[in-house]
């Protein structure tokens, strides 16, 4: 059985791939506006969190698994800094937050790292 670490990795990019179809249009809303294919690139996102996600508890892809994951978040982050400039179009969630979440996906990308290269406790 996976570690605790790579299963709440899993699930934390579980449930944000399944949101990312469940929810495209709020996540559309958090695209730059000077990207493009905004839908498609909110989908592939999802895909790939999803592939992400599963592939993190497979000993044989955790490492490029959690590698993608690590990619996957740092090209999402202008997303976020999008949203964090612009509150306005998500009035839902508290502007602290959206502030907030810029360091914490710092912190998300370093447990990643951490968990990926950890050794197996025996």
């Amino acid at each position: 059985m996976p570690a605790i670490p790579l299963l709440l990795i899993a699930l934390f990019f579980l449930i944000g791939g399944i949101a990312h179809f469940a929810l495209t249009d709020f996540f559309i809303l958090a695209m730059p506006d000077y990207l493009g294919f905004h839908r498609e690139l909110v989908l592939i996102s999802g895909v790939f969190e999803l592939l992400g996600a599963v592939g993190i508890l497979v000993p044989s892809t955790r490492k490029l698994a959690g590698w993608g994951l690590i990619a996957l978040m740092v090209a999402v982050f202008p997303a976020n800094v999008h949203m964090a400039l612009h509150p306005e179009a998500f009035p839902s969630i508290p502007v602290w937050l959206l502030y907030a979440r810029l360091p914490l996906q710092a912190l998300l990308i370093a447990f990643v790292w951490w968990a990926i290269h950890r050794k197996a406790p025996r």
